[in-house]
C-alpha cells in the first residue's frame, strides 16, 4: 500500500523568541500528492505552536491528545508533553502511531517522538521529518554565523535551504510564532 509521507518541520529558539515552520509537501510514492499541506497548528489561543510529521491521521490523533493534556494541565507545555508521552508509552493503540511533533511556547521547544519520548533539543533547534537534517544543519549554521537574524528569519531561510536539497521538501512554507 502506498502511503503519504514526507515533510520538514523546524523550530528555532533564538534571542528570546521562538518560531516553528514547515513546508507544505506531501509525497505519495514518487510524486507530489499535495503541495500546500498545513503541518503547523496553534493551540491555547496561539500560546502553543505545534508541527507534525508522519502519518497525517496519526498526527491529528496525537495533536488532539496533546490539546487535551494542555487543557488538563492549564497550558503547561512541558507537563502536557510529559503526560502525553506517558500515555503514548502505555496505550497499545497510541504506541502504533507513526508520527512525531515539535511543540513550542514562548519559553520552550520540545520534540515528541514516536516512541513516547520528550526531547529538549540541543542548541535550541528542533527538526523532524524527511528534510529534518538539512533544515537543522542550516539553522545551526545561521545561529552561529548570522546571530542578527530573528528566529522567524532563521526558520524561513533554513527551510528554503532544505527545500533546495531535499526532494521531499518544497518552498511552500508556513511559519508561526507563539504569542
Amino acid at each position: 500500500m502506498t502511503r503519504i509521507r514526507s515533510t520538514t518541520v523546524l523550530g528555532v529558539r533564538h534571542n528570546g523568541e521562538v518560531a516553528l515552520g514547515a513546508d507544505g509537501q506531501a509525497t505519495m510514492d514518487k510524486h507530489v500528492a499535495k503541495s500546500n499541506v498545513r503541518k503547523i497548528r496553534k493551540l491555547q489561543d496561539g500560546k502553543i505552536v505545534t508541527g507534525f510529521a508522519g502519518s497525517t491521521a496519526d498526527a491529528f490523533m496525537l495533536l488532539d491528545k496533546f490539546d487535551e493534556k494542555l487543557n488538563g494541565y492549564g497550558g503547561n507545555l512541558k507537563r502536557a508533553a510529559i503526560e502525553l508521552a506517558k500515555e503514548w508509552r502505555k496505550d497499545q493503540y497510541l504506541r502504533k502511531l507513526e508520527a512525531m511533533m515539535v511543540v513550542a511556547d514562548k519559553d520552550e521547544l520540545l520534540i515528541l517522538s514516536g516512541t513516547g519520548d520528550v526531547l529538549e533539543p540541543d542548541s535550541d533547534v528542533a527538526a523532524i521529518g524527511s528534510g529534518a537534517m538539512y533544515a537543522q544543519a542550516a539553522a545551526l549554521a545561521l545561529k552561529k554565523h548570522a546571530p542578527h537574524l530573528s528566529a522567524r528569519q532563521m526558520v524561513e531561510d533554513a527551510l528554503h535551504i532544505a527545500a533546495d536539497i531535499c526532494i521531499y521538501t518544497n518552498h511552500n512554507l508556513m511559519i508561526e510564532q507563539p504569542v
